[in-house]
């Protein structure tokens, strides 16, 4: 079972240094908000939702301007499954690139990925991390008013805080 707060500390840190880098104090900061930790582990690898989350977070980061807004937060779903939702305030994205945007490579405008860093990996790699946990990755946006990339996993992997038993 995974401590979701711990992890979600680990993504925090990195996606604040990154913000950091990207939009100096001098500069217009972008406004980070990192819900609570949630009152549910879940059952997967380590590894591979740190990846997959940090990817979400970290093209949050590297496409919302300065003085925008990034939250990050998990929840449940009513039908007992659980999101990591990262909602920005960034360009958005035209409906014509999202079916196709978690595919290896794809790029909406290469010349931007180049300058942020990227490599056409990052949602491809959460894409198929969510499936690998019998999950989804969904992806909603509006241009010029920002998007939403979400991780949902499956109620079977959910479980309660207080009914783990430490290890």
């Amino acid at each position: 079972m995974l401590d979701l707060g711990t992890l979600m500390g680990q993504c925090e840190a990195e996606a604040r240094g990154l913000s950091l880098l990207l939009h100096p104090l001098d500069e217009r900061p972008q406004a980070l908000h990192f819900g609570p930790a949630p009152d549910f582990v879940l059952a997967g690898s380590l590894s591979e939702l740190r990846s997959a989350a940090s990817n979400l977070i970290n093209n949050a980061v590297r496409y919302t301007p300065g003085g925008g807004r990034i939250d990050v937060r998990w929840s449940r779903l009513a039908d007992g499954k659980v999101q990591l939702a990262i909602i920005d305030t960034g360009p958005g994205i035209a409906p014509e690139h999202l079916p196709r945007l978690a595919e290896r490579f794809y790029r909406i405008d290469r010349s931007r990925s180049r300058e942020s860093g990227g490599t056409g990996l990052g949602l491809a790699i959460a894409k198929h991390v969510a499936q690998r946990h019998g999950g989804e990755l969904q992806i909603t946006s509006k241009l010029g008013k920002g998007s939403c990339f979400a991780l949902v996993f499956p109620a079977q992997r959910v479980r309660n805080k207080s009914l783990v038993v430490p290890q």
